[in-house]
């Protein structure tokens, strides 16, 4: 075993090694020519290294002389030294070493004496490490980088090698670690391996890894960063969405935005979209630094040739080979608008293999009209891979000097016009070599426009263009070849011999084209006989010879193949012979083919579409459209006549059960069988077959059209109207597009959605709304409007919405973009060019109705937007000429201008200057839609849009054109004012935020020259391009929440049934915009609440102050009532002022949050504002009156006290007197004795005592003053009436109303038709305010205090207000003076014998008599001696602390209830009070309930809120918390002031006892008279008294504690000196309003509202109206009576007949919307049908003919009718 040697420190080695040597020196000396001693230890001898590793080294030693025993000491060192002994044997082994280290080792012999033998040394070196954890970090197409970490040791350098295939390509040496391998080739993998290398030359052994250099298409795709896309493809809703790239107008930085760049650009057809090139920092400042130093020819000449410059060629394919199907297509598309050239064959430099385009190209549909059809000014139309056109070919062989490409953008470009569809070398970047687009086959097409000057070829010709050399290209070269009619070859050198163009299969003709002055003519002569080549094949370009010229010969040349050829070819008819040469083509995809297989399973079916239309699609023909009818009839009413409106409107309900019964009897037609099989296919094969669809469609709709314009052209002079109209209508009718497919699907499915929900064929179609909402997610526009029936299907587009959410969901926020204008003035274009999407534009198939897509905002945006998604919104245009010869066109122009712009957060509006009496027409139909929504509380924006206006100085020289459109919008807002009756708008600045400046864009014409060969005109993009700008800006800048979708779905909901109505202001109901009235509501009644319960609070403690205001409890230095009381006002005022702050402060903040849709109940703002303030002056006028009330009543009971208090004094002063004699005597007293002595002496104290007898008041005659005070104000005929009775004479007997003057003549027809006569109202009128002032007088006397004026003042009042608020009555004087008389006199006398008892009760001798036993015991106590501590601490406790506990906590638990149940869901608001009434007397469904509600509502209610608080508090023990809550307080005040006078320490016991009373006396009213006779006759001891004191509270607050357990709510309710019944009725029955017609009460929140409503009208005949001449009750509900031709009469229209329709001049405050849908009023239908016969016999009259779907209204549906009535 080896043995470890501790390291020394390495002084110490120095001076060992010196010792050691010395001694080895003398040792030699000595044994110099003499034979060794016996001590001579032999040396180790020659020491070799058997092997040495990176830790280990082993030694080899010569075999030792075993006649010695000796062992080995190794000294092995580096920098620190180490030791190491061990057995002498032939091999050492020496572990722990450090790698890559020379280690210098001494070997010496030890002998068992200790003798050494002289060392043996050594040097060797430990075996490198090698590199650690290898990696290559940077890969290119022609280069790796590699890092790798240090090994331990002392390196020099690495040694890295790069091998392929077992060769080495590379060796180099470095001394960092990390190396760039350059040169290398594209895409081979290599090994490479790194060797550190030490400083003496050794190697580590190699480590290795292997990489694979970037083929040039990965590494281009990494530079622009696709690389993660040439996989997983970019989409259409990835490269549409709206990001921050999408706003900004920073030109790309870096190499990676180059692609998105190209395609923000193309996606907005801007054909500036190929210069795509980085602006690095140097080029930005190149010409600031250029102004400051000189000329620098090298760094001149470096910046020429920058490599780093991108071909526009490379990133086309690029984006082309990582885009899926639709993006190649649209791509394809727009870049064709262009007038870019386009792929044809698409290379893969990686594969060696390239596709053909077929589907890219699909969607490109050219107009142009050849030679042959310039008279007849036909055109032709079709997609350009069907149609058949000759193509010539241009490609490269070899060098050229000539630029094809550019050569072939001036061939195609005529004198006027030039433009580069075609890149070449000389644009911006078209000089950087190309990476991967080499072999790229490119092709455009020239078209004529029919114009001999003007067109360059007149025929329609298609150009191929082959980038790169034919000799590497012979595939795309063969293909070429055999698709062409002519292939042109560019060259500058020809082989004689030139293989490549001998041996192809030639359909084609050749053409060579080369430069004269690079020509070796002997080639080109054999190379042309071999050929068979005319002279006229050979096109040089000679010397003399300029472009111009050149090109000329070439274009004759192109003209004359064209012209000559007979090679003729579909793109479509290229999939063979790319087949044959082993080209890809893209439409072979599985997916595609199935898809396509899929649609022309059901498009070739298609012969005749109006046929096909009625076999395959019947659902949405005419049942849609009879449905549609009668849907806006039951809302409009216009046919009703003299029938009955619920009879009528059951009826039509009838027929649409019918119509929907005629749907369901259709079986689904083989047609939707197919597609909806097709579109439930998953992914990317739905998404081919619905563009199959469109496009198949596109083209059977063009043929249709082209044919039927032919006969129209032919019969338009013809004299035969009908023939022509016939035209007229097929033209119309021949459209058939994919959204026909999915209207029928909508149809199905709400056809099916009318089944019962367990029908099979209803739960066969719930999937379908799913399907559609997950195409609206891939992009694809769902049909919003039916544009031929003009109609929506709300359940279908609810539906669809609703998936959409869920899908989507937590992200649904959504902002709206909407256009608007007149037919053909490019809405769609415009839209499709500002968000790049593909709303349909195909010629002749103007949109219909409106169609919505959906755009998502990325993450960037998101926080900006405040949305998910933007949803855009195309319309068909307004004043459209098919639909100009209805009657009805401008009414569905207005129906939808309405739709969309409420739908909207911004409006575009396409107009045009140059056509006044349209644009009149048009901006009338957008101000009637705005000032509509201002009246419903949305606030759209919106911009003007004014279309090819090119000029620069558009916006200033368009000043008066501005100023004119203001004004026209002005006199459009005044008319349309005019027509919804909201006369207050004048101008169109009141309707919404409008500035002519900035709400005004001008856009240039869409074509920069002639179609067909003008390209998209770059000023229409940028134009576009900054409207889009501001318009997200606007957006981005709005302060209104976005709506989610399920929002949105609510708008379309209330906007289109609101729209039904004739009357879109009136009947516009959201529930959004209930939604946020309801939240607004309970909000405000929380600050309200708090705002009384804090008054409530500071009242009770007022009302305190001043009951001990003059007692030994009273805290204020004041002496006087009066100025204590002006204190007080003021005190009162001041925090009136706080509260009210506060209450508006917490107004203003709500309004200001985003969230939650305030900006809809904005109107309503100013109505809780001055509910505010409202509540604040009553509030004000209340506690006013109640602090005089409580003063006064303070200020007379001062004298009783008085007078109280000397009564006291002087019996104390003689029953110490009686003590004292008694005392005198010698005998010892019995107690009967001295209970005699005691009577003796209170009987003469009793005679002698002076009081005058309190005489009561006259109540009669101070109610009288104040009647006649109140009524003088009004008149002298109100005096007069006054005087002629005595109010002791009122009174006595129930009040009744009787008819007099014009009224006894109304009365006549008492229940004439169906409004309640005056008589019946007034009657009704009286004996609800007769009620309301019996409660007030009852829980006055309750209270057991004096009479005060200020009562009867508070029911005068209460009079007043109800008498003020009833619109229903007409309030006559005599009913007035009487009403009054009554209610006055019945107060009186009740306050008579009020005020007469509170006299009795306070009577000064009756006071003392009560006191009588009491006094008698303390004299008796006082006589014998005996301690009174405990007893007079009892009596405190029991007399004058108790009752005033008992009093606080009374007065504070009212508003504790109240609290409470306000925290209940029917108690928040005024509306969920009446759904929760309703809702209960359903669960009830009983007839007496009902009865009494419609009867007797107020009464009804405030016995509902009795019972519902009894049953919150029967049930919990919230009551005993709060009055142990209070109870605690109070016991704690008491034991505080009881702890605060032990600390005082002064005085005797009753200055003790008044200290308490001071101390308490802001919270309890303690009884002056039990005070009084405690303190008299009290000799307890201060300390003892205090001690039983705190026992004693403590006892009573248990008591008082189990007492309040045991009491129930009813007995507590009693006590309560705030009633929480009559406050939560106060607060719930609201303004007290009720509907004119049917009497269902005002569900309006805050008490100063403008307008009334009620969420829910009834049957008429509930209200016991009746028919006059068949007695039956009424069936007609105002909600629909409204919306009728029907009329009223009533007291209010003087019995005069009034259209219901302008029910607001008679009720200008009732605001009665139609039902919020058909189903709304079914509750109290149901309740009708229901007990029909009862209320019949009830109201003595005939049953009401009930509608009979009136009567299949189940109890579920009833409450499901009030759920959707209230909005729950």
């Amino acid at each position: 075993m080896a043995e470890s040697v501790p390291t020394m420190e390495s002084s110490d080695e120095e001076e060992f090694n010196d010792t050691y040597d010395s001694f080895c020196e003398i040792n030699c000396e000595e044994g110099e020519n003499t034979q060794p001693s016996p001590q001579y230890v032999p040396p180790p001898g020659e020491v070799t290294v058997l092997s040495a590793d990176q830790e280990t080294v082993s030694l080899g030693l010569p075999l030792a002389d075993h006649s010695v025993r000796c062992t080995l000491q190794i000294d092995y060192s580096y920098i620190q030294r180490s030791s190491l002994i061990t057995q002498d044997s032939g091999t050492v082994k020496v572990e722990g070493l450090k790698p890559g280290t020379e280690y210098t080792f001494s070997i010496t012999r030890i002998a068992d004496n200790g003798n050494r033998s002289k060392a043996t040394t050594l040097s060797v070196f430990t075996e490198p490490s090698p590199p650690g954890n290898i990696a290559v970090c940077q890969v290119s197409s022609e280069s790796l980088t590699v890092h790798w970490e240090a090994p331990a040791g002392e390196v020099e350098s690495y040694i890295v090698t790069c091998c392929s295939e077992g060769e080495i390509v590379q060796e180099l040496t470095t001394e960092t670690n990390k190396l760039t391998l350059n040169n290398l080739k594209p895409g081979v993998c290599y090994s490479l391996q790194v060797s550190a290398q030490l400083k003496n030359g050794r190697r580590s052994k190699p480590t290795s890894t292997s990489a694979r250099t970037c083929t040039p298409l990965e590494s281009l795709l990494e530079n622009l960063g696709l690389e993660q896309h040439y996989k997983d493809k970019l989409s259409l809703s990835r490269i549409l969405q709206i990001d921050e790239k999408t706003m900004s107008d920073e030109p790309a930085k870096c190499k990676s935005d180059l692609p998105f760049y190209f395609l923000k650009k193309l996606m907005m057809v801007n054909v500036t979209a190929r210069n795509v090139k980085c602006t690095s920092v140097n080029e930005s400042t190149c010409d600031t630094a250029s102004e400051k130093t000189g000329l620098d020819f090298d760094n001149l000449s470096d910046s020429l040739h920058s490599g780093d410059m991108l071909n526009p060629l490379d990133i086309i394919t690029a984006l082309f080979l990582c885009s899926d199907g639709f993006v190649q297509q649209e791509m394809a598309l727009k870049m064709s608008m262009c007038q870019f050239s386009v792929p044809l064959l698409l290379p893969n430099c990686d594969t060696k293999q390239c596709t053909l385009m077929l589907w890219a190209l699909r969607d490109i549909v050219k107009k142009y009209r050849p030679q042959s059809l310039s008279e007849s000014k036909g055109f032709i139309e079709d997609r350009i891979v069907v149609s058949e056109l000759p193509m010539i070919s241009f490609v490269r062989l070899g060098d050229c000097s000539l630029s094809k490409s550019e050569i072939l953008n001036k061939l195609l470009s005529n004198s006027q016009q030039y433009h580069d569809t075609f890149i070449h070398r000389n644009m911006e970047c078209g000089n950087s070599p190309k990476k991967i687009s080499n072999g790229l086959a490119e092709i455009t097409w020239y078209l004529p426009c029919g114009n001999k000057n003007m067109d360059v070829f007149s025929e329609p010709v298609a150009v191929a263009n082959l980038r790169g050399d034919i000799a590497s290209f012979e595939t795309q070269f063969s293909f070429l070849c055999q698709t062409s009619a002519a292939v042109f070859v560019f060259f500058d050198n020809l082989d004689s011999q030139c293989e490549l163009l001998t041996n192809q299969n030639h359909k084609a003709q050749i053409f060579l084209v080369g430069n004269h002055q690079n020509q070796n003519l002997e080639a080109l002569k054999t190379l042309a006989t071999k050929l068979a080549l005319t002279k006229s094949n050979i096109l040089l370009k000679t010397k003399s010879m300029n472009d111009a010229d050149f090109v000329k010969t070439m274009r004759n040349t192109v003209r004359d193949v064209v012209e000559k050829s007979k090679m003729k070819m579909r793109v479509e008819q290229m999939v063979d012979i790319a087949h044959e040469l082993g080209i890809l083509v893209d439409e072979d995809s599985e997916d595609c083919q199935t898809a396509k297989e899929n649609a022309d399973a059901i498009t070739a079916e298609i012969q005749d579409i109006l046929k096909y239309k009625e076999d395959e699609l019947p659902l949405q023909g005419q049942i849609w459209k009879d449905l549609t009818c009668l849907e806006k009839e039951e809302y409009r009413l216009r046919k009703v006549g003299s029938k009955n409106i619920e009879m009528y409107k059951s009826d039509l309900q009838k027929e649409k059960t019918i119509l929907r019964e005629r749907q369901n009897s259709y079986d689904m037609s083989k047609a939707m069988t197919c597609f909806i099989n097709a579109i439930s296919n998953p992914g990317i094969e739905r998404c081919y077959f619905l563009k199959w669809m469109r496009m198949n469609l596109d083209n059977l709709s063009r043929e249709k059209l082209s044919v039927l314009r032919e006969q129209y052209k032919k019969k338009y002079n013809s004299k035969n109207k009908e023939e022509i109209k016939d035209i007229d209508r097929q033209l119309s009718n021949s459209s058939l597009g994919t959204e026909h497919f999915f209207r029928e699907m909508g149809q199905i499915y709400e056809a099916s959605v009318s089944l019962p929900e367990t029908d099979p064929s209803r739960q066969q179609l719930q999937h379908l709304p799913k399907l559609c909402a997950q195409l609206l997610l891939d992009g694809f526009p769902l049909e919003l409007v039916d544009g031929d029936a003009s109609n929506i299907p709300l359940r279908w587009v609810s539906d669809v919405l609703s998936q959409l959410n869920d899908l989507v969901s937590p992200k649904s926020k959504i902002l709206v973009v909407t256009v608007l204008g007149v037919q053909s003035t490019g809405k769609s274009t415009l839209l499709n060019t500002m968000f790049g999407v593909q709303f349909a534009v195909s010629s002749g198939r103007c949109t219909r109705g409106a169609f919505m897509l959906l755009i998502r905002i990325n993450e960037d945006v998101k926080k900006v937007l405040n949305c998910d998604f933007m949803m855009i919104i195309d319309t068909e245009g307004l004043k459209s000429p098919e639909l100009a010869q209805l009657d009805n066109s401008h009414e569905h122009d207005n129906e939808l201008a309405t739709l969309v712009v409420g739908l909207s957060d911004i409006t575009i509006i396409n107009i045009a200057m140059e056509n006044s009496t349209e644009m009149k027409d048009i901006l009338q139909i957008v101000v009637h839609a705005f000032l509509r929504m201002k009246e419903v509380g949305k606030k759209p924006k919106c911009q003007f849009v004014h279309q090819n206006v090119s000029d620069v100085s558009a916006h200033e020289k368009n000043l008066r054109d501005r100023k004119l459109l203001l004004q026209q919008l002005n006199e459009m807002t005044q008319a349309a004012a005019k027509m919804e009756k909201k006369e207050e708008n004048k101008s169109f600045t009141d309707v919404m935020d409008y500035s002519p400046d900035t709400g005004n864009w001008y856009i240039p014409g869409l074509w920069n020259g002639n179609p067909p060969m003008a390209p998209v005109n770059a000023g229409y993009s940028e134009a576009v391009y900054e409207l889009k700008k501001n318009i997200i800006h606007i957006l981005g800048s709005c302060k209104s929440s976005s709506n989610n979708i399920s929002d949105f779905t609510e708008w379309i909901t209330s906007l289109w049934t609101a729209v039904k109505h004739e009357n879109f202001i009136f009947s516009f109901r959201n529930s959004l915009v209930a939604d946020a009235y309801m939240r607004l509501c309970t909000e405000f009644n929380k600050w309200e609440w708090e705002f009384r319960k804090e008054m409530y609070t500071w009242v009770t403690n007022a009302e305190t102050r001043i009951s001990n205001f003059g007692t030994v409890a009273e805290k204020s230095e004041i002496s006087d009532m009066k100025t204590f009381l002006s204190e007080m006002k003021s005190e009162a005022c001041t925090v009136l002022s706080k509260l009210e702050t506060k209450l508006l402060e917490n107004l203003e903040q709500y309004f200001k949050q985003t969230e939650g849709h305030l900006y809809l109940v904005e109107r309503n703002k100013e109505e809780f504002a001055n509910s505010a303030k409202s509540l604040r002056r009553n509030m004000e006028s209340s506690v006013l009156n109640q602090l005089k009330a409580a003063a006064d009543i303070r200020q007379g009971m001062t004298e009783i006290d008085k007078i109280k208090e000397n009564h006291t004094k002087q019996l104390e002063r003689r029953v110490h007197r009686l003590i004292d004699e008694c005392r005198k005597k010698k005998f010892e007293m019995t107690d009967k004795e001295l209970d005699e002595e005691f009577n003796k002496m209170w009987n003469e104290a009793l005679e002698e005592l002076s009081c005058p007898k309190q005489k009561p008041s006259d109540v009669i005659t101070s109610v009288t003053y104040h009647l006649r005070e109140n009524l003088s104000r009004k008149g002298s005929l109100y005096c007069e009436l006054l005087s002629q009775k005595n109010l002791k004479d009122c009174g006595q007997k129930p009040f009744k109303c009787t008819a007099e003057g014009f009224y006894r003549l109304t009365h006549t027809f008492s229940k004439f038709f169906n409004i309640e006569d005056h008589v019946m109202a007034s009657q009704k009128l009286a004996d609800s305010i007769i009620n309301a002032c019996t409660e007030f007088v009852t829980e006055k006397i309750q209270r057991k205090n004096n009479y005060h004026d200020t009562y009867i003042q508070e029911i005068l009042r209460m009079i007043d207000n109800k008498l003020q608020n009833s619109q229903n009555v007409k309030i006559e004087t005599e009913f007035e003076v009487s009403l009054k008389q009554h209610i006055c006199a019945d107060a009186a006398r009740q306050f008579q014998k009020m005020h007469e008892d509170f006299i009795r009760v306070n009577d000064p001798y009756r006071c003392l008599n009560q006191n009588k036993d009491k006094y008698c015991a303390d004299f008796k106590d006082v006589f014998h001696g005996q301690d009174q501590c405990q007893k007079k601490a009892d009596e405190f406790t029991n007399r004058c602390l108790r009752p005033a506990v008992k009093d606080f906590v009374n007065r504070s638990l009212g508003p504790d209830i109240i609290g409470e149940m306000q925290t209940r869901s029917e108690f928040s608001t005024r509306m969920s009070f009446q759904y929760s009434l309703l809702l209960d007397l359903l669960s009830k469904n009983d007839f007496e309930e009902y009865l009494s509600y419609i009867n007797s509502y107020e009464d009804y209610v405030k016995k509902w809120i009795l019972n519902k608080i009894l049953e919150h508090f029967s049930k919990i023990t919230t009551t005993f918390e709060f009055e142990d809550k209070h109870l605690q307080s109070s016991i704690n005040s008491i034991n505080d002031a009881i702890n605060k006078a032990k600390i005082e320490k002064k005085g005797n016991l009753k200055t003790f006892v008044e200290h308490v009373c001071q101390e308490l006396g802001d919270k309890l009213v303690i009884s002056q008279d039990a005070l009084g006779t405690f303190m008299i006759l009290n000799n307890a001891d201060l300390e003892q008294f205090a001690k039983w004191l705190t026992e004693c509270v403590k006892n009573m607050a248990q008591a008082v504690g189990e007492k309040f357990k045991k009491t129930d709510i009813q007995m507590k309710l009693k006590t309560l000196h705030v009633k929480p019944q009559n406050e939560l009725f106060t607060k719930l029955i609201g303004c007290g309003q009720q509907c004119p017609f049917c009497k269902s009460p005002c569900d309006a929140g805050g008490q100063e509202h403008k307008e009334h409503f009620t969420s829910l009208h009834r049957p008429e005949g509930l209200g016991e109206f009746r028919w006059i001449f068949t007695g039956k009750l009424v069936v007609d509900i105002c909600s629909s009576s409204v919306c009728s031709d029907t009329h009223f009469r009533c007291s209010a229209t003087n019995g005069e007949r009034h259209p219901y329709k302008d029910y607001r001049t008679i009720f200008p405050d009732w605001h009665i919307p139609p039902d919020v849908s058909l189903e709304a009023s079914d509750y109290w239908k149901y309740v009708l049908a229901t007990f029909n016969n009862k209320f019949a016999k009830e109201y003595n009259a005939q049953p009401a003919d009930v509608p009979d779907t009136w009567k299949s209204i189940t109890h579920k549906q009833a409450e499901e009718s009030l759920k959707k009535s209230f909005n729950m």
